[in-house]
């Protein structure tokens, strides 16, 4: 089985982050594989990694960093496939903003979807509904989680509903 998503994140100290979106790509039966990388300490690999990722069948990239965050443009400098980046609020952040702004501020012919902060669960849907647009059976397993996504936002309503204030208008 060769991997169509790949996941890489700065050090291991980002698995508990970058976990979720390995749990997702697992639930969604797509195949990945994952890897540590660093855009500071292992330039080169960094290079070598994203100019060979689209001849290994690679379709999607998940880059997670923290602090400054350089992981995800690095790597897209470095190859022609979508780069989604994972900012990670990591020890030595700046409550994330760096991450963020560092992933989020790519110059022009360089991007970086970028998701929410700790946001691995939300890269990995994107990969998923990239992957899914030439992949029948993936996309229709994405919809399917979309549409478990609104049944839990319907159940919740429910729920909801059996709160009684006396004001409450809606009940």
């Amino acid at each position: 089985m060769n991997p169509k998503v790949s996941i890489i994140m700065g050090s291991s100290s980002d698995m508990p982050i970058m976990e979720d979106a390995c749990k997702l790509l697992n639930d969604l039966k797509i195949p990945f594989e994952l890897n540590a990388l660093s855009a500071h300490r292992t330039p080169d690999r960094v290079a070598e990694f994203a100019r060979n990722a689209l001849g290994k069948g690679i379709k999607v990239i998940i880059a997670g960093a923290g602090g400054a965050a350089h992981l995800p443009g690095v790597i897209a400098a470095f190859t022609p496939l979508p780069v989604i980046g994972v900012p990670i609020k990591s020890s030595n952040s700046i409550d994330g903003w760096d991450s963020i702004l560092s992933i989020l501020q790519m110059p022009a012919g360089i991007p970086v979807a970028t998701v929410a902060l700790n946001g691995s669960r939300n890269a990995a849907i994107l990969a998923a509904q990239i992957i899914g647009t030439g992949e029948n059976d993936v996309m229709e397993r994405v919809v399917n989680l979309k549409n478990d996504l609104a049944k839990k936002v319907v159940a919740a309503n429910e729920e909801l509903s059996k709160i009684h204030f006396e004001y409450r208008t809606n009940q």
